[in-house]
Parts: C-alpha cells; sequence; structure tokens
C-alpha cells in the first residue's frame, strides 16, 4: 500500500515501468513506477539502489509533484553549494515547520508552499 495523494488514502498501487507512464521518453522506459489505477497518477522509484523498487514517497497528483520539483530547484543548489549541509539543512527546514521534512513525503500543494516559505525565510531568497 502507498498513499496516494489524488486518492487521498492508501492504494494497492500497481508496479509498472517508464514505458507506461512516460510513453514518449524512450530513457525512461526500463524505469520502474508505481501507478495508482484509480486516478492515473504515478511515482517514481529508487532505481538506483538495492532495493529499486521501494517508491520515492507518496503518490503525488501533477500540482503537488511540480511543487516537489520548485522544492528541489530551490533547497538542492544550498546544500550542493556548501551554504548548509543537506542534512542540517533538512532538520531545520523540519524544526521551522513542525514535522519531518522530505519533498518525497509532501501530501498537497499548501505543504510544498510552507516549505518554500520556510526557506526563504531562512536564506532571503
Amino acid at each position: 500500500m502507498i498513499f496516494c495523494c489524488g486518492c487521498n488514502e492508501d492504494v494497492s498501487a500497481r508496479l509498472t515501468s517508464g514505458r507506461e507512464v512516460y510513453p514518449h521518453r524512450s530513457d525512461l522506459y526500463e524505469l520502474p513506477f508505481w501507478k495508482c489505477d484509480i486516478c492515473q497518477n504515478f511515482v517514481g522509484c529508487h532505481h538506483k539502489t538495492e532495493n529499486r523498487t521501494r517508491p520515492l514517497g507518496c503518490i503525488p497528483t501533477s500540482e503537488i509533484r511540480k511543487i516537489r520539483q520548485d522544492l528541489h530547484a530551490v533547497i538542492d543548489p544550498i546544500w550542493r553549494g556548501g551554504r548548509m549541509g543537506r542534512k542540517s539543512l533538512y532538520a531545520e527546514i523540519s524544526k521551522r515547520i513542525g514535522s519531518k521534512y522530505h519533498a518525497a513525503n509532501i501530501r498537497s500543494v499548501d505543504e510544498g508552499r510552507e516549505v518554500l516559505r520556510a526557506v526563504k525565510e531562512m536564506f532571503g531568497s
């Protein structure tokens, strides 16, 4: 069972491939994805790890997927550029929002916006 943001509940998602979810992206054909057959949303997997079918968090809607991408665009340059360590940054974000932060666990656009506000307050971006 995986939480699906579109259905707002745990669902019995189906393991599929990039060929199904991204038919226009042949470079993704062989990658694993979990798909909710009820709402058709999907999530990728930790394909570069030992457990290559472990989902990358809950299944987002397209709007939530977009806010997760926006979060990565703001947050990743901070830790990649050495302004703050990744673990420390995530811990500080968690402290500011009052729950454990990880982009893959964002379940709503509002939750994503809250994280963006917290990061902007931290770094004045």
